[in-house]
């Protein structure tokens, strides 16, 4: 990892489901294991949406996450390059630095779908960031 800090990096096409779902759970695990100076987090988008997917900022308030006011936003190239670890969600033909360790997470896009299949989605995305901070960090206290 790059100095003392780790960054992780959440990018899809649309940053308006999965990257942004992925980067909530983080950024709760971050504050849950104490790790604010630790960990860096960055989210984005290829082609960024207009707004976050209605079915996700919904479903993701069922676990106490809300994410009404975050806007989709474009992640340039640098800012991925400066990143230890980028998670793709299924969706991405990134070419990164050699340095960067780019994890596809293969999710399926939760715009359109039906409230069970996002709930789904939302788990795999919570048990995938989850198992990145073990990874990365260890069991939480």
């Amino acid at each position: 990892m790059t100095e003392d800090v780790t960054r992780l990096g959440f990018v899809c096409v649309q940053n308006a489901g999965r990257s942004q779902m992925s980067t909530a759970f983080a950024e709760r695990e971050r504050e849950h294991r104490g790790l604010e100076d630790a960990v860096a987090i960055v989210t984005g988008g290829t082609h960024p949406a207009e707004a976050v997917h209605d079915e996700v900022i919904e479903t993701m308030d069922e676990v106490g996450i809300d994410l009404a006011d975050r806007e989709p936003r474009s992640i340039s190239t640098d800012e991925l390059n400066a990143c230890d670890i980028v998670a793709t969600m299924g969706c991405s033909t990134l070419e990164l630095d050699a340095d960067v360790e780019v994890r596809d997470w293969a999710l399926p896009d939760p715009d359109g779908q039906d409230p069970e299949t996002v709930r789904d989605i939302r788990e795999q995305v919570e048990e995938n960031v989850h198992e990145l901070f073990e990874e990365l960090f260890g069991a939480a206290d």
